[in-house]
C-alpha cells in the first residue's frame, strides 16, 4: 500500500457514505461516518461532486440474483459496506504509479463504493471529465455509458446506414445507446412507455414504439442490430426482430429466476448460435476503461451525447433514489450528490 501523494488536501479522517450491513431492499440503506478509503499503487483518491445510480447498484444492493453473490459479493452479507460505481468528482490523491493525474484535476469514471464524499478508484478507469457539462452530468455517464458504448460498438458491430433496435431506450444504458447509435451512423427504433416516448424521441430516435400498446414486432420491420436491455421478452420475439444475419445483444436481464435471474435466458442462444446465421452477444460484462471514457468525453464535447439526468438527491435521499428506480420510474438517470 503506498501513502497518498504529499500534495494531497485531505486532512479528514472520515467521510460520509451510504453503507449497509447485509442484503435487502433500499431501507437496508444508511448514511453514516466511515473511515476515509486507503490508497493504493495506481489508484487514485477522488472527492466525489456526483455519483450516478445504475441497475448494478440495485443487484448489489439486493445480492439478487444469488449467483453474483458467489462471484465474490460475499454469500450471507456484503464483503463491501458501501455502494456505487459511477462518479466524477476533483482528484485528492493519488497513489504510487500513478502519472496521469494529479491533485485538483476535474475526473469521471468507475471507482469502489462512489456513493460518499471521497471514493478511490484504478487510475486506469478514469478519464478527464467532460468540459461543458456539469459534476452531475458527468457523473450519469460511466458505468451506463460504457456499457451503451460496448453494447452498440463491440457486439453490436453497428456499421454506419445499420438499424438499430433499443429495448428500454428511456434508462440509464438505453438513453446513452440510442445517442451513441446516432453517432456511430445508425437509425434508431426506441421502444418505451407511453410516458417517456418523446424523451426518447428527443435522444435522436428516428422511431418510437410503445410497449404497452401491444407487441413490439407487430409492424414486421427487422432490424441489424437489436438491444435488449434489462428485458425478459423470450428469444422467439426477439429474433422476429433481427434481419437474417441480424445481431441480438442482451444487456443485462431482469426477472427469472432467484439463483440467475434474467442471465438464465441467454443460455439457450448461447447454444443456438452455431446453428444459426444470426448472432447473439451474451454472458459477456462491460469493462471501464479510461480509453473508451475518452471516446465518451469526446462524443458529448462535440455534442453528440447529452447525459439525461432526471434529478440529482443528497445522499441522505438514497433510500427514495433506489426505490424511484426499482419501481421502473426514471428516465435516464438519478444522481446522488455527496
Amino acid at each position: 500500500m503506498s501513502t497518498p501523494s504529499s500534495q494531497s488536501p485531505v486532512h479528514q479522517a472520515t467521510m460520509q457514505a451510504v453503507v449497509r450491513d447485509a442484503y435487502g431492499d433500499a431501507d437496508v440503506l444508511t448514511v453514516r461516518d466511515t473511515a476515509l478509503p486507503a490508497v493504493r499503487d495506481g489508484e487514485v483518491l477522488v472527492r466525489v461532486h456526483a455519483a450516478g445510480i445504475d441497475r448494478g447498484a440495485v443487484h448489489i444492493m439486493t445480492g439478487r440474483p444469488y449467483l453474483m453473490r458467489l462471484a465474490g459479493l460475499g454469500v450471507r452479507r456484503p464483503k463491501q459496506p458501501g455502494l456505487g460505481s459511477e462518479l466524477s468528482g476533483v482528484v485528492e490523491a493519488v497513489g504510487h504509479g500513478v502519472t496521469g493525474f494529479q491533485p485538483g484535476d476535474e475526473v469521471y469514471g468507475v471507482g469502489r463504493s462512489t456513493f460518499a464524499q471521497y471514493a478511490v478508484a484504478d487510475a486506469k478507469t478514469l478519464a478527464r471529465k467532460p468540459s461543458g457539462v456539469t459534476h452531475a452530468q458527468a457523473g450519469a455517464v460511466p458505468t451506463s455509458g460504457v456499457t451503451a458504448l460496448q453494447a452498440v460498438r463491440d457486439h453490436g458491430r453497428l456499421q454506419p446506414g445499420q438499424s438499430v433496435f433499443v429495448i428500454g431506450a428511456s434508462g440509464g444504458v438505453g438513453s446513452f445507446a440510442v445517442q451513441i447509435a446516432r453517432a456511430l451512423g445508425g437509425h434508431v427504433t426506441g421502444v418505451a412507455s407511453t410516458a417517456k416516448l418523446d424523451f426518447v424521441r428527443s435522444l435522436g430516435a428516428e422511431h418510437v414504439i410503445d410497449y404497452t400498446a401491444g407487441d413490439i414486432t407487430q409492424d414486421g420491420r427487422r432490424y441489424d442490430v437489436v438491444l435488449d436491455i434489462a428485458g425478459n421478452r423470450p428469444l422467439k420475439a426477439l429474433r422476429n426482430l433481427l434481419t437474417p444475419q441480424g445481431t441480438l445483444v442482451f444487456v443485462g436481464g431482469e426477472g427469472g429466476g432467484q439463483i440467475t435471474g434474467g442471465l438464465g435466458r441467454q443460455l439457450r442462444p448461447t447454444l443456438l448460435s452455431r446453428f444459426t446465421s444470426q448472432r447473439f452477444a451474451t454472458f459477456w460484462v462491460a469493462k471501464p476503461t479510461s480509453s473508451d471514457l475518452d471516446v465518451l468525453r469526446n462524443m458529448i464535447e462535440a455534442g453528440q451525447v447529452t447525459p439525461a439526468v432526471q434529478r440529482t438527491r443528497p445522499l441522505t435521499d438514497v433510500v427514495k433514489a433506489m426505490e424511484s428506480l426499482e419501481r421502473g420510474g426514471v428516465t435516464g438517470k438519478i444522481v446522488l450528490v455527496p
